[in-house]
This record gives structure tokens, sequence and C-alpha cells, in this order.
């Protein structure tokens, strides 16, 4: 991609936006950043900044718009800028046209986080420079810029930033899940399941697509894949791919058998996570990583921050911040990580799934469930219809502290605390990461 004296503008001044106009810079472009908000604090030297409202006049002249994944396609800026040809792309886009090595890109609706970090510390058994970025928190244009040629990419890739590629090509791909979330800004299922397959979109029977066998959504992109497909089940021995047998991880591929590590011996616990490594596995395993590398590494891997992250004990009670559970589906693994007996705090953002599945799981394992935010009440009204009693149910309003206050009195051995919101955060907090945080700073404190 040629930037050099273009007039490019980038929408949306977070993160991905920021790194996306310092990219363009650069490589020579002259830069617009424009966001929406106007009480932003953002100087970016040799960029012009613009904040409030978006008119067409930002359209003079622009040969290209960079558009950060916050940011949806439907706003009328980008309306106009479609109308009048101006190429659209997102940050991760760039990012791919600028990479010199080659990316293996995790999608799906939960599991991508711990998926991508297990999936850098693979590749590291087989590259000298390896970069982890995209949806993670660091901007993959900058991870692109920083590896260089002769290493690998891993990147953890959402479905906004999906909605904006054209050509956007990893050589390794994989779909972990698809499960209802983000319907506000896609609009149905449909919708949502086609952004994640833009992932191997592009891709040709040089590259690899790994796909959940046992996910049904997952398993029948085979039909629309170009590229070679490779399986990873937690369920079933496959004829080829990634899959348990006998309590083993096992790699089948080529012709020839591999065993890894125990599920008993793997760093990270839960059904979820035996997926997030099938699947991490295969992909390391296709990029070059060797046996022994990998099982090394499965070892040794005790998980990301917010996800299931054991906090503190008191009083016999332990504590677990799995803020990152920002829908029903992901709070539901963390859930089935435990036995019983847990104090719940739940609640946030409302997302207005649905909580059929998540409340058969509170009723059978909940001890307590303590909500917080917008979502509290319809938490509460859904929780009573389904049966479960109204003496279990607390409410803390917009107080972290509260909750943790009312688990604190509740919470006796063998009882855990956990914080699995099952919504996002931004009626409280800027993101996941800031209420976990939050959430650990008072158990801490405690």
């Amino acid at each position: 991609m040629n930037l050099a004296d273009k007039n490019v503008l980038v929408i949306g001044a977070a993160r991905s936006g920021i790194a996306a106009a310092k990219v363009a810079k650069k490589f020579g472009a002259s830069v617009t950043l424009s966001d929406a908000k106007e009480n932003l604090d953002v100087q970016i030297s040799g960029v012009t900044i613009r904040l409030g409202k978006q008119t067409d006049e930002l359209l003079r002249g622009v040969d290209l718009i960079i558009v950060s994944p916050a940011v949806p396609l439907k706003i009328p800026l980008l309306k106009s800028a479609a109308s009048q040809g101006i190429p659209i792309i997102s940050e991760v886009e760039l990012a791919f046209e600028l990479a010199k090595s080659p990316i293996c890109a995790v999608t799906g609706t939960n599991g991508k986080t711990t998926t991508v970090t297990l999936l850098g510390l693979l590749l590291a058994t087989a590259f000298d420079k390896v970069g982890v970025g995209g949806n993670i928190g660091v901007p993959l244009s900058e991870v692109a810029l920083e590896v260089g040629a002769g290493g690998c990419i891993a990147a953890e890739i959402s479905s906004y930033q999906m909605e904006a590629t054209k050509n956007f090509r990893p050589h390794i791909s994989a779909i972990l899940n698809v499960t209802p979330d983000h319907l506000k800004r896609h609009g149905s299922m449909e919708v949502y399941r086609r952004m994640k397959e833009k992932i191997f979109s592009q891709q040709t029977a040089e590259d690899f697509l790994v796909l959940n066998y046992d996910d049904a959504l997952t398993r029948d992109m085979i039909n629309r894949a170009a590229c070679k497909v490779v399986y990873f089940s937690r369920q079933r021995e496959l004829a080829e791919g990634a899959f348990v047998q006998n309590n083993r991880l096992v790699i089948k591929f080529g012709g020839t058998r591999h065993e890894l590590c125990t599920v008993d011996e793997l760093g990270i616990k839960g059904g979820h996570n035996v997926e997030n490594a099938l699947a991490a596995s295969m992909m390391a395993f296709l990029a070059g990583a060797t046996v022994d590398g990998i099982c090394g590494v499965l070892k040794t891997f005790q998980g990301v921050e917010h996800r299931i992250e054991f906090v503190r004990e008191l009083g016999g009670v332990k504590y677990y911040n799995d803020s990152k559970a920002t829908n029903t589906d992901s709070a539901i693994k963390a859930l089935e990580t435990f036995a019983g007996h847990i104090v719940l705090i739940a609640g946030g953002d409302d997302k207005g799934t649905d909580l059929s599945d998540f409340l058969k799981l509170v009723k059978e394992r909940v001890d307590c469930m303590i909500l917080v935010g917008d979502a509290a009440a319809r938490f509460k009204s859904c929780a009573l219809a389904s049966g479960y009693p109204a003496e279990k149910i607390l409410e803390a309003g917009y107080s972290m502290q509260r909750a943790v206050e009312l688990a604190r009195e509740i919470a006796r051995p063998p009882q855990v605390v956990l914080l699995s919101p099952a919504c996002a955060s931004f009626d409280m907090y800027s993101d996941f990461e800031e209420r976990g945080r939050d959430f650990k700073r008072i158990i801490n404190e405690s």
C-alpha cells in the first residue's frame, strides 16, 4: 500500500485510530484524525485533529478513509464517503497491507483473548520475532511494523474490525465459536456470522482455516471456505485435526499422530480452555511449531487477566475476576468451571440477549446473585420468572464496592465469589478491563 502524498482521513480517536494516524503519517500521508467526541485530549505531531460534528466537509480531497472498529459503517459520514467512491478500510486491513510476516488470526464470540495470548507464546517457540495484537488491546498496525519480516503475528480479530475489510488475508485463521453477541451493532445473527466469516473470505488453497467442529455454525463454514480446513474438537476424535483422546490433547495431520499433554496438565482449566488450547495448538503446529515446544507452553500458561482470574482468598472464600465475560455464553463457561456454591456478581450494560441458558445454570450452581448496573432490573425479572428464589437476589445499584461488600457478608466456605457479568461495562466503566481492575482493587483492599 502506497500512502505517500495521499490525503488520509482516520475516523475514531481511540487506540486503533491513533495508531492508524501515526502509521499513515510515518509512510508519507497527509493525515486528519476525526472523532465525534468533542472533549478528547488528542495530539499527534504532524496530524490534524478534528473533534466534534462530522460533516461532509471532512471528505474534501480525501483519498482514503481508515475507520476504527468502534465506528460503524452506517454513520452518515461513511455512507456519504461510500457514495462518493472514497475507499474505506479498517485498521486491521492497514496492518495486513503493511505486514511483512504471516498473520495467524483468531475470531469467535468467546475465547479469543486467551487463545491469541497462548498462540503468541506457542509461536515464540518457532519464531525469533512474534507480535500479538488486534482486538487484544495493541493496534495490529503497530505490531505489523514492529515484527517486520521473518517473524509471525498472532492477531485477535473482532466482528467490528472485520466490517471494513476487503483484502484482509491471514495465512492461518481460526473461528472458535459463534453465539449471539453484538446484535445491536450488526442487526442479526446472520450478519454477525457473515462478519466472522470475512476472516477467511480472501484465503486461498495455500492458507489454513481452523474451525470448532463442536459448534454447528462454525462446522458448517467449511462449505464457504476456499482454503484448507482443519477442525478441532473437545467432544469427538477426528480423522484429521486437534482433539481429545483418553484425556490427552492430540494432533493428527498429514497422516501422522502427535500426542500433546493431558487435559490435567494444562495450565488453564475448564472445558472452554481445552477448546482454546486445541485451537491455538493446531494453529501453531500449522505455522511450524514443534510438538515439544507446544507441550512446554501448554503446561505453563496460566491464562489471561480478567478471565476466571483468581484474585485472593478472604476468610476461606476464593474470589475470581471474570470481567471479560461480556455476554451470557462467556458467563456460562465461567459458571461451568465451578461445581457449585457460587456467589455471582452479574449485570452491567445490557446487550438484551436471551437469558434462558444462563439462568438455567444459575439455578443449578449459584447460591446468591448480586446484580449491578443497567441490566439489574431485567436480570432480576427474568430470574424470578425462571423460578430463581427472590431471597437469593440482591441489588447493588451502580456500585462495585457495594457488590463486593454484599458478597463478603454472604459468602462462606466452600462458596466462591465470581464476578462474571454477562454484560458489557459501559454503564459504569470505560471497558471490561477497568471493571475487572476495580473489582480486584476492592478485594485487595479488603
